[in-house]
């Protein structure tokens, strides 16, 4: 995986203008490859994301003996070896930054017969694993750690699964998933409630790959003993990545974008909520489905936004959108308050911590607390201030500090940026076309 360090120089472009598509969605991909690897049969998956993050999971399941085709940009063929041919590795499995991947791995291998052990960066290496550690346990699966619970994450053969009613002690779709994914290799049924819904993207794609679900509020139900059938999958527009021209294009004047086939299941799209709450213009056009899911192009203007308190009950439904969500707060009028986002102190970085020091820097006031933050909008003629942020590695916050380089008095330098290729490659290119102004740093 890529550890160049890399560091870019924004500044302010022109109103963004035309008619854009964005990258493929992240989760979706991933979990697109993993259930088609142990289907039967042969699957095709376009609008695949060609970031590192499912790169990296693709890698993993050719070790594991699974033939993964790539015939165009953007899409796979994966020849599925059924759910109990895949092959033992001799090499440990290295997911790079991909958190998804490797908790979702640890799901899937919790049940092989044979040993495996998932690697992963520096940044990865750092983040908690107890919460699909400790589930899977119960479930009779043998994975041991490094202390604190951090990868890497050494899986051993298993003799059996046993499913388990197991209730979320947090918002975590990445847990879920690895619980649901063990299940397929349990004994019986394996239960997971939780108390505030999160995105059900792999309770979808286990129907549609045939597998018998149930599915009610606040609760998803499987059943071991049954077979995964090929089936293809196009993958939309991933919403996190749209995210960040949702932001630009609502802080820059005289702006006015359109962003194609973006996907809009509900339990993704909180951003949304909070954006038009705070007074953005984002209309969504051509609603459809597509594959299952949701989606719809996103018209989105310029607007004078307002501080907001976010609900906590859409904070799940934007996780991975706070750091667009937190450039939106510092140019809008008066305060913003997040409460209940705890998680973001676990992501690639910690999100409120890096967020709160580089919008300091930018000029604003921002108050930390535990799970939140309060910050405090400079208003619609506010101007933020020039000067070099540290992205702490943490592709989102790079993105979002790119962003709000576009309302800066001078340039943005941003250090240590290459990340972003994780899960939005094309970002530079894609925003210089649009109007914003950034360039690679020298």
């Amino acid at each position: 995986m890529s550890v160049v360090r890399l560091d870019w120089i924004a500044s302010p472009g022109t109103p963004l203008h035309g008619d854009v598509t964005v990258t493929g969605d992240k989760s979706i991909s991933h979990r697109a490859l993993l259930l088609a690897a142990i289907a039967d049969g042969t699957t095709c998956v376009t609008g695949f994301l060609e970031g590192e993050d499912t790169r990296a999971t693709a890698a993993i399941l050719r070790q594991l003996g699974v033939r993964i085709d790539a015939p165009a940009e953007g899409e796979r063929v994966i020849h599925g070896v059924g759910l109990h041919g895949l092959r033992a590795s001799a090499t440990p499995l290295d997911c790079g930054n991909a958190g998804t991947g490797m908790r979702l791995l640890a799901g899937l291998l919790a049940g092989q017969g044979f040993d495996s052990t998932l690697i992963g960066d520096a940044s990865l290496s750092r983040r908690p694993m107890r919460r699909v550690i400790d589930p899977l346990t119960a479930m009779g699966a043998s994975i041991h750690a490094q202390p604190g619970a951090l990868p890497p994450l050494s899986i051993r053969a298993c003799d059996g699964l046993h499913g388990i009613d197991y209730e979320l002690p947090v918002a975590s779709a990445q847990v879920k998933s690895a619980v649901l994914l063990a299940g397929l290799y349990a004994q019986g049924t394996t239960r997971v409630r939780e108390a505030q819904p999160t995105r059900d993207y792999t309770e979808s794609m286990l129907a549609a790959f045939g597998w018998p679900i149930h599915c009610r509020a606040g609760v998803a139900e499987i059943e071991g003993g049954h077979r995964l059938r090929a089936t293809d999958i196009a993958v939309p527009g991933d919403f996190s990545s749209a995210a960040f021209l949702l932001v630009a294009a609502s802080i820059v004047s005289g702006s006015d974008l359109l962003i194609h086939d973006v996907g809009v299941n509900p339990r993704r799209t909180g951003l949304l909520a909070a954006l038009r709450a705070m007074g953005a213009d984002i209309v969504e056009e051509n609603p459809r489905r597509c594959g299952g899911e949701a989606v719809a192009d996103l018209r989105v203007r310029a607007a004078r936004l307002h501080g907001v308190e976010v609900p906590v009950e859409i904070v799940a439904d934007m996780i991975d959108e706070f750091p667009a969500l937190f450039v939106a707060a510092a140019l809008a009028e008066g305060p913003t308050t997040v409460r209940g986002a705890a998680e973001l102190r676990v992501k690639e970085s910690d999100r409120i911590a890096s967020m709160a020091q580089a919008l300091r820097a930018l000029g604003v006031r921002v108050d930390e607390t535990p799970d939140g933050a309060v910050i405090h909008g400079l208003g619609g003629a506010g101007c933020l201030r020039g000067g070099t942020m540290d992205s702490c590695g943490d592709h989102r916050v790079a993105m979002a500090l790119a962003v709000a380089a576009q309302r800066a008095d001078a340039p943005v330098r941003i250090a240590d940026c290459a990340n972003v290729a994780t899960s939005f490659p094309g970002f530079v290119v894609l925003a210089n076309t649009l109007g914003i102004g950034l360039s690679a740093g020298e």
